[in-house]
């Protein structure tokens, strides 16, 4: 599958890259930034992927979480894809900012006429991993995936719908039960359908409950002054109480005065790198 370079820069001694492809999952051209840290010119890294949120394309994290020199320091590759289709021409996906475009929702959709192209679920857990691991120098066994807020819900569902498959996960702000959230019932009744039973195989809190071992260590940062936490978007609570139901260790952080903006994410992304790291570097 062929790559076409969109842009390179050098960034704490390794290279920040962008790349547009043709993909076979949502048939239309996607872009991805990819961080290859100065280890890879040794050897194979470990892979770590970032999802983002609600409006995002692969520019918002690289220009403004300012993880590049962790990155370097342990030497992951950091990828980080579209949070959509693109240019789908499809009725709709234009018109709100929480559904359609910049809103994929990391789900395979099932209705109508979304099922076509909106399957961001099969590109990050397993069209991007491929594209990847045979194109750049990353371990195809060593993996991880974090998040913000869709993209914190895009990252615990993969890991929980795919025990073994990364080796952590963690979150910023994290959509935990989007199936009773106003932006999780308005994505999933689109993409899925009014059958809420099919919901419940996208939502963390949810998916938790059937998770098979505990062998997953979950870091979470969530803003205390977070505007779409006091407006009943995020629900951590429920995900809580359902991983420590399940014996699932979970470090679960408020942090007091901060927002749901990228300066929060500037001010703990070395955390969480650090994180990843230790088990991506076990």
């Amino acid at each position: 599958m062929a790559l076409k370079q969109i842009s390179s820069n050098k960034c704490f001694g390794g290279l920040q890259k962008v790349f547009e492809h043709d993909s076979v999952e949502l048939k239309c051209k996607m872009k991805f930034a990819i961080y290859l840290p100065p280890k890879t010119e040794t050897g194979k890294c470990p892979a770590l992927y970032w999802l983002s949120g609600l409006t995002c394309t692969e520019q918002n994290f690289i220009s403004k979480s300012g993880y590049h020199q962790a990155a370097s320091e342990h030497g992951l590759v950091v990828i980080a894809p579209d949070t959509s289709p693109r240019g789908c021409n499809i009725k709709g996906e234009e018109e709100t900012w929480d559904f359609g475009t910049g809103a994929g929702f990391y789900v395979d959709a099932s209705e109508d006429p979304w099922k076509t192209n909106y399957r961001m679920y099969s590109y990050v857990t397993e069209e991007l991993p491929q594209l990847i691991n045979t194109n750049f120098p990353v371990d195809p066994k060593r993996m991880s995936i974090f998040g913000h807020s869709m993209g914190g819900h895009g990252a615990l569902i993969c890991a929980l719908k795919n025990p073994g498959k990364y080796k952590s996960v963690s979150a910023f702000a994290p959509i935990c039960n989007p199936v009773l959230c106003p932006w999780g019932k308005k994505a999933f009744s689109g993409y899925l359908g009014t059958d809420q039973s099919k919901w419940e195989a996208y939502d963390a809190t949810h998916l938790v409950k059937s998770y098979p071992d505990t062998q997953l260590d979950i870091l979470i940062d969530q803003g205390k002054d977070d505007q779409f936490l006091s407006d009943g978007q995020l629900l951590p609570d429920n995900f809580i109480a359902a991983c420590t139901e399940k014996k699932i260790p979970v470090v679960f952080r408020l942090q007091e005065g901060y927002d749901h903006s990228y300066y929060f994410i500037a001010t703990f992304i070395t955390d969480h790198i650090r994180h990843h790291a230790k088990y991506l570097n076990a």
